[in-house]
């Protein structure tokens, strides 16, 4: 197969799955390297698919018009308290898309997150300590922005309480 029509593919696999596709399952899918698989996501992208690259694997931006799109200002500086309030958001039907940091230098950095199930978060932990990564919010002394799908105003309201309470959430 010529790499035009295996990124036709890909394309195909990527909006069929519910869930993120790993590289290394798509390179053996085409019998080829996990790094022609990595070229060929980039090339997608610079073609204008929305194709992004979460800890779990590719996914396929879906547009889905039942869900509201949200933000949130938190601040938390331990692994413990980073697990609570991701298992919090989610608690309440959130879906977490991503993290966002505003460094004095280098300005806004994201970094993907894509993390709406107990599983995908319990995963995410568990691959950052196993990394010994730290946190985008290490360098901003904790502040940090999450980018939210979230059921409806009520569900975000509830969730935004109990991250207050908690004291998570930055208070506007």
């Amino acid at each position: 197969m010529n790499s035009k029509k295996r990124r036709e593919v890909i394309i195909v696999k990527l909006k069929q799955e519910n869930k993120p596709i790993k590289g290394t399952e798509l390179a053996k899918i085409f019998d080829v390297s996990r790094q022609v698989i990595v070229q060929d996501i980039a090339l997608l992208r610079a073609q204008g698919v929305d194709v992004i690259a979460t800890p779990q694997g590719y996914v396929m931006i879906k547009n889905d018009n039942r869900k509201l799109t949200k933000t949130v200002v938190s601040k938390h500086t331990s692994y413990e308290d980073m697990k609570e309030e991701l298992q919090i958001m989610i608690d309440y039907g959130a879906r977490v898309l991503d993290v966002i940091v505003e460094h004095p230098i280098y300005g806004e950095i994201k970094g993907i997150l894509d993390i709406g199930y107990k599983r995908e978060l319990e995963e995410f932990i568990e691959k950052i300590k196993k990394e010994k990564a730290e946190p985008l919010s290490s360098l901003t002394e904790g502040i940090h922005i999450h980018t939210l799908d979230v059921p409806d105003e009520k569900s975000f309201e509830k969730m935004k309480e109990a991250l207050l309470a908690k004291g998570y959430l930055i208070n506007e």
